[in-house]
């Protein structure tokens, strides 16, 4: 038993230098071994290092074999490999699949008194946090953030900078552009102090990305080049993949379209590889923008069918939405044939509808103005412009009022975020840190106390009514009931006010 310690542990230490690779053959070695406790472990492992490689086909089976060898009751393994088993199916898209996972780790932590799990139920908080950051959640996203810091904290200084970074994503998503650098800095730094190079060049990625999508090109180039540089030579596919993605998108600003597409495809093919649907429906949206951009609308719209339909089935509604938008958007800068110009109202006003809607559950009025400013508004602008151009005068108007409908307070609601978490591997016994227990350090402390002022309570609002205008008829009856049949959710209150 002691050699299989052993060799859980230097396959331990080659992750943590980065050499992922090695991690996996070592692990692997280990799993032939006698003891089945340490083939167990192995086994999670070897699965968790398959899939920091992009290979997630090849883990998903290691990691239903490893569970379905353990006891029910094996409180030190079960819920490692579950909550590796759900950072799988995040990737591989099956995202009701990782809640459950998810589910069953926890109902195993929950009954548990053994103060040495705390670890772990950190790794359980971040992946939850990680789903419903896929779900587009938000405000359940900074909740679970926010409590996972916390946890990391109490249990796994070490892991702290994976909620920064989670904190970082969620409120870049919902529009606080510096808080979310903020969060992302501090990430890196608790990542340094941890000695994570993996977790490290992670953020350097998701820095980048959010320096990019503010249209800060020229700082987003060092992250990019740093943490390609070493996603590429630790052979991480998936990690590499979404560099390859973001060079496309710097590309396609600069308006090098061929190369844009160049980088886009190396994507694709990487994410289809490896069997992560969701990162390649992302790349075929931006693909779409491309061939419409370079006169090839039919292509386009047969790349967003194609994204939409991956979303859809999952239930991400927000994400079909914003194609929706998206999609009505390319048709309009077409200079589309009335069928067509017919077919890109629609779908603008729907979209738009749904967008108005997810501001509603914010619980903060910032980020319910930041969310209207930069997605909602231009969502509702295509909508007017694609009525206005097809000349349907009564839609405007229905547009209007719309618009001009108010809300309230929500006094029934209380108020307070792509990319999983690099989860920690599987010991036997936790390893002993020198010197007695780990504290957190500043960067940690100041992330605490950036997300203590984040989650600032605020008031809740209800989505607006529908309107009944002079003649009985719900403005836009017609585009609500579409917009909840396509998005499988409300759109507006079920309160009805007179226009």
């Amino acid at each position: 038993m002691e050699a299989g310690r052993s060799l859980l542990a230097a396959g331990a230490a080659a992750y943590g230098r980065g050499d992922v690779t090695e991690a996996l053959r070592i692990f692997r070695e280990a799993s032939t071994g006698p003891d089945e406790t340490i083939r167990l472990a192995a086994l999670t492992n070897a699965a968790s290092m398959y899939d920091e490689l992009g290979q997630h086909t090849e883990a998903l089976p290691l990691l239903r074999a490893a569970l379905d060898l353990m006891p029910a009751d094996a409180i030190r393994l079960r819920p490692h490999a579950l909550i590796n088993l759900s950072q799988v199916q995040q990737h591989l898209g099956d995202l009701d699949g990782a809640e459950a996972s998810l589910d069953q780790a926890n109902a195993l932590l929950i009954d548990s008194t053994d103060p040495e799990l705390g670890r772990v139920r950190t790794a359980c908080l971040l992946s939850r946090t990680a789903v419903a950051i896929h779900r587009d959640h938000w405000s359940r996203a900074l909740e679970l953030a926010t409590e996972s810091l916390d946890a990391a904290v109490r249990f796994a200084p070490e892991l702290a900078g994976h909620p920064l970074l989670n904190l970082a994503a969620a409120h870049f998503e919902t529009g606080r552009t510096d808080l979310a650098l903020d969060f992302a800095a501090q990430a890196g730094a608790a990542f340094a102090e941890a000695g994570d190079p993996n977790a490290g060049a992670e953020t350097d990625q998701n820095t980048a990305i959010m320096l990019a999508r503010s249209g800060r090109a020229t700082e987003a180039a060092e992250p990019l080049r740093r943490s390609q540089e070493y996603f590429e030579r630790a052979g991480l596919a998936h990690r590499a993949g979404i560099g390859a993605k973001l060079r496309g998108f710097l590309a396609e600003g600069a308006e090098q379209f061929a190369g844009a597409e160049a980088a886009y495809r190396s994507a694709l093919a990487r994410f289809e590889a490896s069997g992560a649907v969701l990162d390649a429906a992302e790349v075929r949206v931006r693909l779409a923008t491309v061939a419409a951009r370079t006169g090839r609308l039919p292509e386009a719209e047969t790349l967003l069918e194609h994204a939409f339909s991956t979303f859809a089935e999952r239930g991400m509604t927000t994400r079909c939405a914003r194609i929706d938008y998206w999609h009505a958007a390319l048709i309009e800068a077409s200079h589309p044939d009335p069928a067509l110009l017919a077919r890109g109202t629609d779908l603008a006003v729907i979209a738009a509808l749904a967008l108005d809607a997810v501001r509603f559950t914010f619980p903060d009025g910032t980020q319910r103005a930041r969310w209207n400013d930069e997605i909602a508004d231009p969502a509702a602008r295509v909508a007017f412009r694609l009525a206005h151009a097809s000349g349907n005068g009564r839609l405007i108007a229905e547009l209007i009022e719309t618009r001009c409908a108010g809300t309230t307070i929500d006094l029934d609601r209380t108020t307070g975020t792509a990319t999983p978490p690099t989860l920690p591997l599987t010991w036997i016994d936790p390893p002993e840190e020198p010197g007695g227990a780990r504290t957190a350090g500043g960067a940690v402390e100041l992330g605490i106390a950036l997300a203590e002022v984040a989650a600032a309570a605020g008031l809740a609002v209800a989505p607006p009514p529908r309107i009944a205008l002079p003649d009985g008829r719900i403005a836009l009856a017609g585009h609500l009931a579409a917009a909840e049949q396509r998005y499988g959710r409300p759109v507006r209150d079920s309160r009805v006010v007179q226009a």
